[in-house]
């Protein structure tokens, strides 16, 4: 979602930041915590390495907790809008009046360019420094909320989230580097991070509260406008009190590699998009597939030959950190559908109110939270990843089985309520250690890439997902209606509908389930052991 959810890069010292973690074999005496929080729909935020700038002398100031309130702001933001949008989204379709088959790109644009984009945005504050791309992030995500609540049609509303989307790209990392360097201290980096993660973990499920609450006693659109009054507070304290240090090393951008990669996944996830309105055969769909794929394989070539390449695949073709990856980018796949498609769901089959939609999510957004606490806490520094994630990944199978039997009348305790508990069990276990791992044993100067691109797998596989199940989901109620023979009535479309549901819940199933075997086969068996004073790694 954004799940919901949205991820972060940190600034590193090459010369004074530590490996960010090894594997230590079953029997090591002494096993490290990995510290992991739980976060809202997203993930939950876990530890991983980070060598700060050197802190200016005289401890921690008033100003500095500050600054962490105008940060926590910020964040706060990026992940209101992984959840508040969803829950607006049928009313707004209803305003609007655009398509069932558009409908899925209101959540893909945003998450397209925020999981294209993220690891360029932390190039970028490295480049630019980390204040002034903090502040242009703040007002063009603002402008861009602006831009989306006043939308009259369709296609400026796209428009806007697809800011949204590049805007926070530089925001998230900027405000998770600011951060780091602002708390140098250890005592007061540890408690600033965990206050920061905090408004992580809490953001998506204020944003499903808030999102019901402002769609049903204002307007959708405020869902949009509520993200330009926290700017305005944001930006007029952060121009005062953040402190611009120019870097003294400025990496060049590798500029090919953004757009081929940009380029790619645009073109992958349209040709999925297309396929529910055109059909899979069409050359509007498999053309841009193929050229979507092929662009793709342009860019892995590209990252081979740069000098400074945007992604090293050194940090993605290592065994662990390559099954972890691979196990957000499911999560992200199967989540997004899980809150688009309930979504509708409860709010046009069930009659649900957008408060009492908001509060249906609430259960599964506990369950994240509770399973990746005591995975983070108390199983991952025991037995390794290697259990854990496809366990996470069968148990958001299960939960996918359960939710194939909602109906038109489906009482929401007996039917719809286990299968969001199961499947936020199986969340949390998957994103307490596949957090962690994605970021073990990487190079210091590859260490805020390997945090980026945790963060970049979730929304790029949420991007494919969101469009991939929508087109089966889309295929499934026109076959269905097809089927009748006749005009159809509303009891023939609601069944439709109820088709087009159980189709996407079985394919995120099988998504999960295939994730869970080749992240078994990935996984090497081990536990990890990580820097006890490295700060953590925020997702969003």
């Amino acid at each position: 979602m954004h799940n919901p959810e949205q991820r972060g890069v940190e600034d590193v010292d090459d010369t004074a930041a530590p490996r960010a973690g090894r594997y230590v074999p079953r029997h090591a005496t002494t096993t490290p915590r990995p510290r992991t929080s739980p976060d809202g729909p997203s993930a939950p935020t876990t530890a991983a390495p980070v060598a700060a700038e050197p802190a200016a002398p005289g401890g921690t100031s008033r100003a500095q907790w500050i600054v962490l309130a105008v940060l926590s702001l910020a964040q706060l933001m990026v992940v209101l809008d992984a959840t508040i949008v969803n829950i607006a989204l049928p009313t707004a379709q209803q305003a609007l009046g655009f398509s069932d088959e558009n409908r899925q790109w209101v959540v893909t644009s945003y998450a397209l360019a925020f999981g294209s984009l993220l690891l360029l945005g932390g190039r970028l504050a490295d480049v630019l420094g980390r204040k002034p791309v903090f502040l242009i992030g703040l007002v063009g995500f603002a402008l861009a909320s602006a831009l989306g609540g006043a939308a009259q049609g369709f296609g400026v509303l796209i428009v806007a989230r697809a800011l949204q989307g590049a805007f926070g790209a530089m925001l998230a990392p900027a405000a998770l580097s600011l951060l780091t360097t602002t708390f140098t201290e250890p005592a007061a980096r540890t408690k600033a991070f965990g206050i920061f993660g905090g408004v992580s973990g809490a953001g998506g499920g204020i944003g499903l509260l808030l999102g019901g609450l402002l769609t049903e006693h204002l307007s959708w659109r405020w869902c949009l406008y509520i993200n330009v009054l926290l700017a305005v507070v944001a930006v007029a304290a952060g121009a005062a009190l953040l402190e611009h240090r120019r870097p003294t090393h400025r990496p060049p951008l590798d500029w090919p590699g953004v757009v081929t990669a940009v380029l790619g996944l645009v073109g992958v996830v349209y040709g999925l998009a297309n396929a529910e309105v055109d059909g899979w055969g069409a050359p509007g769909t498999w053309g841009f597939l193929l050229a979507g794929v092929l662009l793709l394989v342009v860019f892995c070539r590209l990252q081979t030959r740069v000098a400074h390449p945007l992604l090293p695949l050194r940090v993605v073709l290592d065994r662990n950190r390559g099954g972890s990856l691979l196990a957000m980018a499911v999560t992200g796949a199967g989540m997004f559908g899980i809150f688009l498609f309930l979504t509708y769901y409860m709010s046009a089959t069930l009659g649900y109110s957008p408060v009492q939609t908001g509060l249906g999510f609430l259960p599964m957004i506990a369950a994240i939270s509770v399973a990746a606490g005591v995975v983070g806490s108390a199983l991952l520094p025991r037995v390794g990843p290697k259990p854990l994630v496809p366990s996470g990944l069968v148990l958001a199978a299960a939960g996918m089985v359960l939710l194939t039997r909602i109906a038109a009348d489906s009482s929401y305790v007996t039917v719809v309520l286990p299968g969001l508990v199961v499947t936020g069990l199986g969340l949390g276990f998957l994103f307490a250690s596949a957090m962690a791992t994605a970021t073990l044993g990487v190079q210091a100067s590859d260490a805020g890439v390997a945090s980026a691109m945790a963060n970049t797998a979730q929304q790029i596989g949420g991007s494919i997902g969101t469009a991939l199940l929508s087109a089966l989901a889309g295929s499934a109620a026109a076959d269905h209606l097809a089927g009748l023979g006749g005009a159809p009535t509303p009891a023939d479309v609601v069944q439709a509908t109820l088709a087009s549901y159980h189709t996407a819940f079985w394919w995120s199933a099988a998504i999960f389930a295939v994730g869970a075997v080749v992240a078994g086969l990935l996984l090497r068996p081990g536990v990890p052991q990580v820097d006890p004073d490295a700060a953590p790694v925020i997702a969003h």
